[in-house]
Parts: structure tokens; C-alpha cells; sequence
């Protein structure tokens, strides 16, 4: 089983990087939040991963940190929950407000996901109201990305984007390519018209 990869980033699209590790290419699958952290092409990056296989398939998913993988893992244990709505949610919540909305109840901010229905929602927030104290659900400092904090701009232009119509990836990569032009102490205002010029809106 392949846990972490070493190597040059080659690629990257909407939810995939191309790893180069000497000379062999791995296709990783993974969240926005974690394909934003990990640089420009050429750059040497380290991800960790697990393996998914299936009757039709077998992919690598990839983290930006070793907790961060505990969270996808977590999710997955959910009945309903298979990877790729797993990464929908790790994209469309920080790992503090999945926290905070598990604690809570909230199924209205995991419904924020793709692919995420109320019925799933609750689900999820019921099986999992006792697992997560404690656990770190998402990217870290680990890989260079950093988690938005609640409240943060980077947090709120990727809502106020998503609230526009755009999908959770897609608004994510557009937030994290403004933050990169402006700064990480751009506020959510220059974020979202930046992202949106990105975009082409």
C-alpha cells in the first residue's frame, strides 16, 4: 500500500495532481483545498495517501497531512459516504466548520457539499457526533496549506461564491489563485472579485 509520495508536482487539474517520483507519474485524486496548497509545477511536494479500490475502479487519494487523511477515513466509515463525496466535503468545509456543524447538528452547512442531501447530512452528523473531539478533519500546516480558520476571508469568499452558484471545487481553486495574487491578508471582498475574474465572471 503506498502511504505517502515524495516527488515533483507534474500536474494538476480540477481534483487531481500528477506526482512525478522519479520518473514515474502517480495520478492522485484529492479536495481543492489540498491541490491549492500544493504549489506551482516543478515544485517538490509530499502528499499522503490511501488506496481505494472497488469492483470498477482503484485510485489514490491524496491529503495534505497524515489527519487529514484520518478525517477522509472517518467520513468514509459513514454508510452513504464513498471518497468522492468524502473530498466533495473536505472542499466545501474547513475542518473546523465540519467540526462545529457535527457538534452542532448543523445538516444545512454539510449540505453544502456536493452531493450531500439532509437525509445524508444528519447521517453523518449522527454517526459521527462522538468520533470527532479531538480529530484534526482536514488539511494542515503539513504540504504548505494552511486551514482556513471560520470567519476567515478565505473561508467566507469561498461561501460567498458557492452561494452564486459555483461549485465548491471550482470556487476553492478560484479563492486559493486570488489569495495567491493579493495576499494572505486580503479580505473577502478583494478575494471575490478577484475570484471572479478568474473565473471569467
Amino acid at each position: 500500500m503506498i502511504a505517502k509520495l515524495t516527488g515533483k508536482l507534474d500536474d494538476v487539474s480540477a481534483d487531481t495532481a500528477i506526482i512525478d517520483v522519479s520518473g514515474v507519474g502517480y495520478l492522485v485524486h484529492a479536495s481543492a483545498r489540498t491541490l491549492s496548497g500544493l504549489g506551482a509545477r516543478g515544485e517538490s511536494v509530499t502528499i499522503h495517501t490511501e488506496m481505494q479500490v472497488s469492483e470498477n475502479d482503484m485510485r489514490l487519494i491524496g491529503f495534505a497531512s497524515a489527519s487529514e487523511r484520518d478525517g477522509f477515513r472517518m467520513l468514509t466509515s459513514v454508510q452513504g459516504v464513498g471518497g468522492k463525496v468524502a473530498l466533495a466535503i473536505q472542499t466545501a468545509l474547513t475542518p473546523e466548520e465540519l467540526s462545529r456543524a457535527i457538534a452542532q447538528g448543523d445538516t444545512t452547512q454539510v449540505t453544502r457539499a456536493n452531493g450531500v442531501g439532509p437525509k445524508l447530512a444528519k447521517r453523518i452528523i449522527n454517526e459521527l457526533k462522538d468520533k470527532v473531539a479531538g480529530i484534526d478533519l482536514g488539511p494542515s500546516v503539513a504540504a504548505g496549506l494552511s486551514p482556513s480558520p471560520v470567519g476567515s476571508a478565505n473561508s467566507d469568499a469561498v461561501s460567498a461564491l458557492s452561494n452564486l452558484g459555483f461549485k465548491p471545487v471550482e470556487a476553492a481553486r478560484a479563492v486559493a489563485l486570488a489569495e495567491g495574487e493579493l495576499g494572505e491578508d486580503a479580505d473577502a471582498n478583494a478575494l471575490i472579485k478577484l475570484a471572479l475574474k478568474k473565473v471569467g465572471r
